[in-house]
C-alpha cells in the first residue's frame, strides 16, 4: 500500500538503541509499493543522520550504508504542497511546519500516514488522516 512516510518512521531502522518493529513495517509497506514524501523529506534524514553520528549514535559508515538502503526504495517526492494549508495545518494542530508537511501531504493524496510522532499522529487522527498500523498494534 502506498503511504506518506515521515522521519520518525524511518529512522528507527538506522538507530540499535530504538524499537524496529514499526520500522520495519513501514519499509516493508514502502518496498511492496511507495512512498510519497514532501521534498524536506531528505535533508531530514541526514540532518538526523548526522545528528546520530554527532551524539555517537551512528558511525559515518552506518550512515552511508544507511542511506544507501534508503535509496533502493521507491520513494516519490512530491514538490507541489499547498503552502498556505501547509501553515493552517501547522497553526491549527501547534506542529512545526515540516510535519504539517507531512500531513498536509497525507490529505491531499488520501493516503494513510506513517509516522512514530505523537503530536503529528494526534493531528493527523484530528484531520481525518489514517495513521498507518501495523497489524496488531
Amino acid at each position: 500500500m502506498a503511504l506518506v512516510a515521515d522521519i520518525s518512521a524511518i529512522l528507527s531502522q538506522a538507530f540499535d538503541d530504538e524499537d524496529a518493529a514499526y520500522g520495519e513495517e513501514v519499509i516493508q509497506a514502502i518496498a511492496d509499493d511507495e512512498a510519497v514524501v514532501p521534498t524536506i523529506f531528505w535533508y531530514e534524514i541526514r540532518n538526523a543522520l548526522l545528528m546520530g553520528e554527532r551524539r555517537k549514535r551512528l558511525t559515518p559508515e552506518r550512515t552511508g550504508a544507511f542511506l544507501a538502503d534508503l535509496a533502493l526504495l521507491p520513494f516519490v517526492v512530491d514538490d507541489l504542497p499547498r503552502e498556505a494549508i501547509v501553515l493552517d495545518l501547522a497553526r491549527r494542530h501547534s506542529l512545526t511546519v515540516y510535519d504539517a508537511a507531512y500531513l498536509e501531504l497525507a490529505q491531499r493524496k488520501n493516503l494513510p500516514l506513517a509516522t512514530l510522532d505523537d503530536s503529528l499522529a494526534r493531528a493527523a487522527q484530528l484531520a481525518n488522516v489514517t495513521i498507518f498500523r501495523k497489524p496488531g498494534l
